[in-house]
């Protein structure tokens, strides 16, 4: 293929020319868009970005947003691109299960600096730099073990969406630390009066454990390390496997 047949907004992204389009020389970057479009989804969620508002915040007009994203599904790309920024620079002293996760810590640290991301619809793979840079690096984590390229990317994918999926039970509750705690601990009693070791035995044993042992009421951090461990311990597994 050749430049013509990717999408323009992939084109400035990657400093490609591509076909020039009629009118007046461009007045600003996509970089510019990014930032306008997260600082509205950063204040307002994603409903409060638009093609319009987009515009106000850069003090221009709707139309002139046209010169550079052809539809919001591109506005979208471009504010993943800046919102995740580059990569984590992952510690070559660390081994595979270090270096991954280094990698999904700080994807998920991307996602509570802009929850909104999780509301946008994975339509297609990633092919803005940006995110073929955290592609690669979440690949590299896996360099020196047995797995084939195509298993490091599917346990690079498993680690993705297992990080996608815990920040998605905590989006709502990660912009009050203090209102958190109190929300755990409030479910955490509702819990114990209505699980009782007639009804829910498994629930109510999990409860009556240490909180190092059971439900610590820590969903966003302690939930979080306990699930990306027990993903990693089965990654780990297939390794062990596969190591001669």
């Amino acid at each position: 293929m050749d430049e013509s047949e990717l999408p323009r907004v992939l084109q400035q992204m990657w400093g490609i020319e591509g076909r020039s389009r009629p009118g007046p020389k461009p007045a600003f970057h996509i970089s510019d868009i990014a930032r306008a479009a997260i600082k509205l989804a950063d204040t307002g969620g994603l409903p409060a970005v638009s093609m319009s508002k987009v515009a106000a915040e850069l003090g221009f007009t709707t139309m002139s947003l046209y010169r550079y994203v052809d539809a919001k599904d591109d506005l979208y790309v471009v504010m993943l691109e800046h919102a995740f920024g580059v990569p984590p620079t992952l510690d070559p002293a660390d081994d595979w299960r270090g270096k991954i996760t280094a990698w999904a810590e700080a994807f998920r640290d991307g996602l509570r600096r802009h929850p909104w991301i999780l509301q946008i619809p994975v339509q297609e793979p990633p092919l803005s730099p940006n995110q073929l840079a955290w592609m690669e690096a979440g690949l590299a984590a896996f360099d020196g073990t047995p797995l084939t390229p195509g298993e490091r990317l599917s346990a690079m994918l498993l680690v993705n969406i297992y990080v996608r999926g815990a920040a998605q039970l905590s989006v709502n509750m990660l912009t009050d630390p203090a209102a958190v705690r109190a929300a755990d601990q409030l479910y955490t009693e509702r819990l114990k009066y209505l699980a009782t070791a007639d009804r829910f035995p498994g629930i109510a044993a999990t409860l009556q454990q240490p909180p190092d042992e059971g439900y610590a009421g820590d969903f966003d951090t302690g939930e979080f390390t306990f699930g990306l461990t027990t993903v990693l311990d089965g990654i780990e597994a297939r390794i062990t496997r596969q190591t001669p």
